[in-house]
């Protein structure tokens, strides 16, 4: 197994690189950082170009498989590749996957109009996951599926659910043209209560960006949008808390 402990490795640059949306679209590929992250890659049967380890991983039976594809890193080279304080020393390039949209919209979709922070859309896809939800769409003015925290903050719940990106307008019109309904959401008491809303087995969501919330273009175009009734003093709700109430609420009824 070869040795690298040098930033300055041809195979290390390149990998550094994957962090940018421009390389990875270049390249078809992005660096995947952490044990929990690339065990699911692994479990998950992504398709993993090179893996780059210290010794604490490099004899870990998950990797046995891939040793023509491992390199054992030296402490100062993970600390070079990795985007957090302390790393825990292992990495993975992985390809892109470019999930393809199914001609039958079924199941439960969360569409994400225009949200910036990373941990916010981790966490709400994370929510889908546990939900049983069939698919997350991020809308244009989202952060990038390979954003760097937004992998951290997923923990591999790319790898259980297909996330899309696209235009919201297109998708509202795909899941209405199959008589799925859409949900918007907004703090207007005009708007529907979510306890109100019966359960269904196929319907779209859609959450708005942390300060101005869904664009009026995708609230009109929903069939009805949705509120969360809030009876102490607090102005509105963190958007990841808000769609973790209506993701759990809309599966149960």
């Amino acid at each position: 197994m070869e040795y690298i402990q040098s930033n300055q490795n041809a195979k290390i640059k390149a990998a550094k690189k994957l962090t940018v949306k421009k390389n990875q679209r270049k390249e078809n590929t992005y660096l995947l950082e952490g044990w929990h992250l690339v065990q699911e890659a692994i479990q998950s049967k992504a398709t993993i170009r090179q893996i780059f380890a210290t010794d604490k991983y490099v004899e870990e039976r998950a990797l046995r498989g891939f040793y023509d594809q491992t390199f054992e890193i030296a402490p100062e080279v993970a600390q070079h590749l990795s985007e957090t304080k302390a790393p825990q020393g292992i990495f993975a390039v992985v390809e892109l996957v470019e999930n393809t949209v199914p001609e039958t919209l079924e199941g439960r979709y969360l569409l994400l109009d225009a949200v910036q922070d990373p941990g916010n859309i981790g966490t709400m896809i994370r929510t889908a996951d546990a939900a049983g939800f069939a698919g997350v769409v991020l809308g244009e003015g989202s952060v990038d599926l390979y954003n760097p925290k937004l992998l951290r903050s997923m923990q591999g719940s790319h790898f259980h659910l297909p996330v899309y990106q696209g235009k919201l307008l297109d998708w509202v019109k795909r899941f209405q043209h199959q008589s799925v309904p859409v949900y918007g959401t907004e703090l207007n008491q005009s708007a529907i209560s979510y306890q109100a809303v019966p359960k269904a087995d196929n319907l779209a969501l859609i959450l708005g960006n942390e300060g101005n919330g869904v664009s009026v273009d995708l609230l009109l175009a929903a069939d009805d949008n949705l509120y969360i009734p809030i009876p102490g003093h607090a102005e509105s709700l963190n958007v990841a808390v808000a769609a973790g109430i209506l993701m759990f609420k809309l599966i149960e009824g």
